[in-house]
């Protein structure tokens, strides 16, 4: 149970220019870290999480399926998306954690919240890594030169390589993100300059002159109908996963409360700008019927104008977010286990840190499930990404939720004068909180009407949901006689 908390207390307590809850780590998972992230590494890592292979690639296939309406599908969930880092970056500013919505869960829903967000987490980012590096292997085998080489080997060599970037700094982990982040962003900023080029001198790709004709005389907004626009909000809502990155990277900032509304902030516009912009260009530069689920919707358009060697460059760029996506997964999920080992549900071990001040207990669990995905490189690499992919969803999906319940609570606490708002604030709560989880759950509900892989995800939830409870009832013990050591303010 919580210990109870008077509001005569909380309005007695000393005045100070930060709430005092913000002063002092409530997590034991908080202590022993640097503060080596600079402003540029977090509002990068924040634009990386927006940009990744779910645009440079998976936007191709998407176009296919459901037409131009995909601007829109893109444009709703960025909206929402949008919603869960507000939510999450005013809890970073109540409290700064490198545990993040994980911690946030544990104040808010109690060990059992945060046992289950933890988890999910670890959920998403595990099989998430071994898309990465299924993904790094197969885009490798498309220069001749590594054709020969076994795609479970690729797959090892990528992950080994992620991995020690990842223990020996944060500080390296950032700048590597950094970059990664720069040559994404480059790459899209100088696709839509040629695309509007395209579009403004009315030069023809592919046979088609690019404009709203292009729209029009191929079937208009919904060539398909809305159904296949709706069946792809899953995987546009998995196209924005990494977002919660800034809230994980906030614990390692030694100025959270300048940085991270900056870079929450200038996420919107980014979406706005690079998915929704970049798919608007696609639309009116050729059909939805020429892109393709196998090869990079700006491919196609560089190759249909004749630019030399456009996929081998975009080729590096979507390696590149493949290798950014699998750096993200291993240091957050670091953090995240390491709050939870502290706090009794995550093994001991992950717990344990360097010499640089890295959780590098955490990253092995991680980088050891993404191990057993080079074993499924190596039994079923035609299927190793697909099958992956889908069980993050689920992973991701249940993280979005638990943040906005998290702050639904702390919203009407702050009401009840028991906490302090900080000034940067989600708005209309609770009414803003309710609409996204109801959101997330018709999009997962609507996973159903796709026999071929979503009606399979959603089956894999009461398998989940046993394996949740059976883990549970074996760490309760040892959470119950952690609970004793934990900061007061937690619960118990």
């Amino acid at each position: 149970m919580e210990p109870p908390v008077s509001k005569e207390a909380v309005e007695s307590a000393p005045a100070t220019t930060h709430p005092p809850v913000a002063q002092t780590p409530a997590d034991a998972g908080d202590a022993g870290y640097s503060k080596d992230l600079k402003a540029r590494h977090v509002n990068m890592i924040a634009i990386g999480g927006a940009i990744g292979t779910g645009l440079l690639l998976g936007a191709g296939g998407r176009l296919h399926n459901a037409g131009p309406a995909l601007a829109v599908a893109y444009l709703v969930c960025g909206v929402f998306a949008f919603f869960v880092v507000r939510a999450l970056g005013e809890l970073v500013l109540y409290r700064p954690s490198s545990g993040s919505f994980v911690s946030y869960a544990r104040e808010f829903l109690g060990e059992k919240g945060a046992y289950v967000a933890g988890w999910m987490y670890f959920l998403n980012w595990s099989t998430t890594g071994i898309a990465d590096i299924t993904a790094i292997a197969l885009y490798t085998h498309y220069w001749s030169l590594f054709t020969s080489i076994p795609q479970w080997v690729l797959a090892l060599i990528a992950l080994a390589v992620v991995l020690a970037v990842n223990l020996i700094s944060v500080k390296i982990f950032g700048e590597m993100e950094f970059w990664f982040a720069i040559i994404k962003v480059a790459t899209i900023v100088g696709f839509m300059l040629i695309s509007i080029f395209l579009l403004a001198t009315q030069h023809k790709v592919g046979g088609h002159t690019p404009g709203l004709s292009v729209i029009s005389d191929h079937g208009g907004l919904l060539p398909h109908g809305a159904m296949p626009v709706v069946l792809v909000m899953q995987g546009v809502i998995f196209a924005y996963a990494a977002l919660e990155l800034v809230g994980v990277a906030a614990g390692e900032t030694a100025e959270p409360e300048r940085v991270v509304p900056r870079a929450v902030n200038s996420i919107m516009w980014r979406v706005g700008l690079f998915y929704v912009g970049s798919v608007v260009l696609l639309a009116l530069l050729l059909p939805g019927s020429v892109y393709s689920a196998d090869e990079s919707p700006f491919v196609t358009v560089l190759s249909k104008i004749g630019v030399p060697a456009a996929g081998d460059v975009m080729n590096l760029v979507v390696l590149t977010a493949a290798m950014s996506s699998l750096n993200s997964g291993l240091y957050s999920t670091g953090r995240i286990l390491r709050s939870m080992a502290m706090a009794g549900s995550a093994p001991k071990f992950t717990a344990r840190m360097n010499r640089s001040q890295v959780p590098y207990g955490g990253i092995l669990l991680t980088c050891a499930v993404c191990v057993l995905g080079v074993g499924l490189n190596y039994l079923v690499p035609s299927q190793a990404f697909e099958i992956v992919l889908n069980v993050a969803s689920l992973g991701i999906i249940s993280t979005w939720v638990i943040i906005m319940l998290c702050h639904m609570i702390f919203v009407r606490r702050a009401r009840a004068g028991l906490a302090t708002r900080p000034h940067f604030q989600l708005k209309f709560s609770p009414v803003t909180e309710i609409a996204t989880i109801a959101f997330l759950l018709v999009c997962l509900g609507m996973m159903w009407n796709d026999p071929e892989v979503g009606r399979k995800t959603i089956l894999l939830i009461p398998l989940l949901a046993v394996m949740l409870v059976a883990g549970w009832y074996g760490v309760r013990r040892r959470v119950a006689e952690n609970a004793g050591q934990k900061p007061a303010g937690l619960k118990r």
